[in-house]
């Protein structure tokens, strides 16, 4: 199963009636790592009057959180989660910093304020399709090298190359294309490699928005 994520940290600010909001995003995997970059924004915003924050933690909406931090309770934290999940986003975290202008919006104008920070950060920050892939070391005799490295442009991600005796490449591909990817290079070398399934893991992939 695969899911969106955050690419890349973003920022985004505004003003809304003299307040000024500032909407970080980030990819987080795991509390932990949530706990972090909020304490990241924190540092830096010091002196803000509030920092309000949502995150989804994990691939599957398991692990949510969100804060008002002293606004008035469900203006702040929940519109930002709402956001997160309207995007159908995991593994992100949105904290947004507000500098309070003099100006009193109401309940309402908060919700929108804090909603459309998350909602436009969230548009322009570059994101990332996460799916399970398979990590395989393929090893073959030097007179296989070129039609090897020929063969892998496109069709995977070479993560290491290492020579000795012979030339051994750890590759990674996308678990559900792993099989057709074994059995197209072993007829192509007329089975001269050797091909040793390695870990399964999540990794990004870009994603066009």
């Amino acid at each position: 199963m695969s899911y969106k994520s955050v690419a890349a940290p973003f920022c985004h600010e505004k003003v809304i009636e003299r307040s000024r909001f500032l909407a970080y995003t980030a990819h987080v995997a795991g509390e932990e790592e949530a706990r972090a970059f909020l304490a990241g924004v924190r540092a830096e915003h010091q002196l803000a009057t509030h920092v309000c924050y949502a995150f989804v933690a994990d691939a599957v909406g398991n692990l949510q959180r969100f804060s008002d931090d002293g606004e008035p309770q469900g203006t702040a934290g929940m519109p930002i989660l709402n956001v997160i999940k309207a995007q159908a986003l995991y593994e992100t975290a949105v904290a947004v910093v507000r500098y309070f202008g003099g100006i009193k919006v109401g309940a309402g104008g908060l919700t929108r304020a804090y909603a459309s920070s998350a909602a436009e950060a969230l548009l322009k920050t570059p994101l990332c399709l996460y799916d399970r892939c398979r990590e395989l070391c393929v090893r073959v005799g030097y007179p296989e090298v070129t039609p090897l490295t020929r063969f892998l442009e496109g069709r995977c991600v070479v993560l290491k190359r290492e020579f000795s005796a012979d030339a051994a490449f750890t590759v990674r591909v996308r678990e559900g294309e792993a099989e057709n990817f074994t059995a197209a290079l072993s007829d192509l070398l007329n089975g001269k490699v050797q091909i040793l399934l390695q870990d399964t893991y999540f990794s990004p992939f870009p994603l066009e928005k």
